[in-house]
């Protein structure tokens, strides 16, 4: 399968399907606190991943997260471990702006943000912890581009499958990815044939149980 037809099949899904997908192939199920920081927002592409730490003084090299978005493309999402730090911001506007003329598809950080209103006006998803003004400069620094990191304890590696939406992240081996998109495809199908029986006034009780709701894996082998 294509990079691009990948993309699309886990665009058609939520975090929900894929993180139960995820479960039933014994894989990190994904985290929550991370979330859209000005509109109801998901986002779907391959991690490009930052790791930061505290400024150590003296640090003279390019700013946090340029190479990322340099080396970012349409199938792209910034993911940046900043320890889940809430008192600097770990992405601002310039670099929202940035990543726009690069084609990458959103950001996804492990700390907060700043200059909301200006992703917003960019239409750049930006998901993090919160935002706050206080600027990095002197405060953190870059260690890497390209490693693996850890949001919220959850590792990702550069080319995984990131989704997140208003519910959570989520993050897909890149080797899986197939595996987990053609089992959460077949959760949702499934959850809409459930849907359907409960408009059509069926109890939730006959439903929704467990033997039915474990069929899934079973059934796409």
């Amino acid at each position: 399968m294509s990079d691009s037809s990948l993309l699309d099949r886990f665009t058609a899904l939520d975090s929900a399907a894929v993180s139960d997908a995820l479960d039933q192939l014994g894989l990190s199920s994904g985290v929550g606190g991370i979330r859209p920081q000005w509109s109801p927002a998901a986002v779907v592409g391959f991690a490009v991943t930052v790791g930061l730490e505290p400024c150590t003084g003296g640090h003279t090299g390019a700013h946090i997260a340029t190479t990322a978005v340099e080396r970012s493309d349409d199938q792209s999402v910034i993911v940046i471990d900043n320890q889940g730090r809430t008192d600097v911001s770990c992405w601002g506007g310039i670099l929202s702006l940035g990543a726009v003329q690069r084609g990458v598809r959103g950001v996804v950080a492990d700390g907060v943000c700043r200059d909301v209103a200006e992703a917003r006006e960019l239409d750049f998803p930006v998901f993090s912890r919160g935002s706050i003004p206080a600027t990095a400069r002197g405060r953190l620094q870059q260690h890497s581009t390209g490693e693996p990191v850890s949001i919220a304890g959850l590792m990702v590696e550069q080319g995984d499958v990131v989704v997140a939406d208003e519910t959570g992240l989520v993050v897909v081996p890149r080797d899986r990815a197939e595996e987990v998109a053609e089992i959460a495809t077949a959760i949702v199908a499934r959850e809409r044939a459930i849907a359907d029986e409960v408009r059509a006034g069926v109890p939730l009780s006959q439903t929704m149980h467990d033997a039915r709701l474990a069929r899934v894996k079973e059934s796409v082998r």
